[in-house]
């Protein structure tokens, strides 16, 4: 048994430093996510600087993390039989986490996320989503077979018609077998675009686990004032985290509300992936039966060492510091 399916857009990331007005340029809000056509990823690619180039993805991001971390992971996504469909397997299978996704021979190609990392570390994305949008119901039963504790849900997914049917199935499978549901906000711009489906999943008791910035969780809620959005998502999902970048999180269960600090950063040099490593921590001490701190403040961990370099992925053995610090 799995201790985290994480279901969310297979994508690779091409990463770039770049200055605010290359950002402004491409009209898409600072410090959020865009969606873009095949024509303008084009077009952007071509103007930023010299990239890295990785596997990505929310959910993925999350999935590998579990993985270092010594958990058990699996991922649900969909690529194409192409160049970038190639890369993003190895690397997630090369990472530790099951990936049974069978590549589509015909359709759009792989999703790419062209990330600009400005000079105050605030990563802005441009994304073409690609074939990542077309998750089926088949690749849900393949990674569900052997069950799973939690199952974790990008936010990017609900609201794609083409993946509905596969979020459904993975969120019922998951029930029917004594597993818990996760789901993340994801993004500002996806709580203010597709607010309504996240609200008709979350308030139909799907939910057991939910995660969000404080950014996200204003929005969400629609409430101005930081203690009563989380007053209000308590009273929606049995455990809530929110994040609040270098303050730290918040966490909501069992009519309780406590603080965790962030773990301390010598240097911030990247902002992706720190709340999909913030969810992979937390994800981790649930499945191994921690409380809500410790889950917490394994999220900080992890957050921590994501944003000290490029890139979404950790890059150093999470597991033994988890360990060293008696967190796991």
């Amino acid at each position: 048994m799995n201790d985290v399916v994480c279901i969310g857009h297979a994508i690779v990331d091409v990463l770039a430093n770049a200055g605010d007005e290359l950002v402004a340029a491409f009209g898409i809000e600072k410090g959020t996510m865009g969606l873009v056509e095949a024509d303008v990823g084009a077009k952007l690619y071509a103007e930023m600087g010299p990239g890295l180039e990785m596997s990505g993805g929310s959910a993925a991001n999350t999935a590998v993390g579990v993985a270092a971390l010594g958990g058990r992971a699996a991922f649900i996504g969909k690529v194409r039989d192409d160049q970038l469909g190639d890369v993003f397997a190895h690397d997630i299978r090369a990472a530790g986490v099951a990936f049974a996704g069978l590549p589509a021979a015909d359709g759009p190609s792989t999703g790419r996320c062209l990330v600009l990392v400005t000079p105050d570390a605030e990563r802005t994305m441009a994304t073409y989503l690609g074939i990542a949008d077309h998750v089926d119901v088949d690749e849900v039963d393949r990674a569900l077979a052997g069950g799973t504790q939690l199952t974790y849900v990008e936010g990017y997914m609900v609201g794609i018609p083409e993946s509905e049917a596969a979020i459904a199935r993975a969120i019922a499978e998951t029930r029917a077998g004594g597993g818990r549901v996760a789901l993340t906000l994801s993004d500002p711009f996806w709580v203010q675009l597709h607010g309504d489906d996240l609200r008709a999943l979350i308030d139909g008791g799907m939910i057991d686990v939910l995660f969000a910035n404080e950014d996200e969780a204003t929005g969400f809620t629609r409430q101005e004032r930081f203690d009563d959005a989380v007053a209000d998502l308590a009273k929606r999902v049995p455990m809530v985290t929110v994040t609040r970048g270098a303050t730290g999180a918040i966490v909501a269960t069992d009519g309780s509300t406590g603080a965790v600090p962030a773990a301390p950063v010598d240097r911030v040099v990247d902002t992706t992936g720190a709340g999909d490593l913030y969810a992979a921590g937390f994800l981790v001490g649930i499945a191994r039966g921690a409380d809500a701190e410790t889950c917490a403040r394994l999220g900080a961990l992890a957050a921590a060492e994501v944003v000290s370099h490029l890139g979404a992925r950790p890059q150093a053995d999470l597991a033994a510091a988890a360990r060293a610090q008696g967190l796991l």
